[in-house]
């Protein structure tokens, strides 16, 4: 198999970790960003003793001189940026009329507005090149809504239309757009919620269990590979069952 550069953003996270192993497993190499230089170290340190050597860069995606400035630092690193993973988000919850700008904002900026700037220093590329692979990391949340959580739902859900849109006019360069929607995997920030908070949760999902970041993973690396050529604009939704839309 072909190796190639893979940027996993907020690929020190509990779902980005496990795509860094996957994809890294396939050969690839693999990067992430990160914005807290100690943690990072930390998480680069733990990957390695795994056996993964992970390109790290600094950068904050929400900001897009800072993307950019990203994204050609790690071009001179370790290649150009042939698969993209637009996994980085955050969450600030609150019921819609009592949520501030700020909220509203940044979690618009961090899980929305980062997919324009880190795509659009790679794409030209991957439209040169004749060949790439972009998959966003949504949320059941972005297709289902979520109490408290209006910013995060529509930033969710636009990323499936950043998907569908860019999936159209780079199909014939060989670049597939897809999105994931994972629903409630067992992550730190899942594990966090009160555990009767979770109960309620897992009751909901046919499948009876929380999902493991490593089947987030194993779809993603399945998107990327050379034989996913013919599926782009697809939504793929993984969430137990937890739910089925068309």
């Amino acid at each position: 198999m072909t190796q190639r550069t893979a940027l996993v953003t907020g690929g020190t996270g509990g779902i980005g970790s496990a795509i860094v192993r996957y994809l890294a497993g396939q050969g690839h190499r693999v990067a992430t960003n990160y914005r807290d230089p100690a943690k990072a170290e930390a998480w680069r340190k733990s990957m390695a003793a795994e056996g993964i050597d992970v390109c790290m860069v600094e950068g904050d995606v929400s900001d897009p001189a800072a993307s950019e400035a990203m994204i050609r630092t790690l071009e001179a690193k370790c290649g150009p940026v042939e698969i993209l993973i637009n996994n980085a988000g955050i969450t600030r919850d609150s019921t819609f009329h009592k949520m501030s700008y700020q909220q509203w904002m940044e979690v618009v900026n961090t899980n929305l507005n980062a997919c324009f700037n880190v795509t659009r220093p790679v794409i030209d590329g991957m439209r040169t090149r004749k060949w790439g692979r972009i998959v966003q990391i949504s949320s059941i949340n972005g297709q289902k809504g979520q109490y408290g959580q209006a910013n995060y739902a529509a930033a969710k859900a636009g990323m499936h239309g950043f998907s569908i849109s860019l999936a159209q006019e780079n199909a014939k360069f060989g670049i597939t757009v897809n999105t994931v929607s994972p629903g409630y995997v067992g992550t730190d920030m899942v594990m966090a919620v009160p555990e009767e908070v979770r109960e309620k949760i897992v009751a909901q999902i046919p499948v009876g269990r929380l999902g493991r970041p490593d089947e987030i993973a194993h779809a993603v690396a399945f998107l990327t590979g050379e034989q996913a050529s013919w599926i782009t604009g697809a939504n793929l939704a993984i969430n137990g069952g937890h739910y089925m839309g068309w």
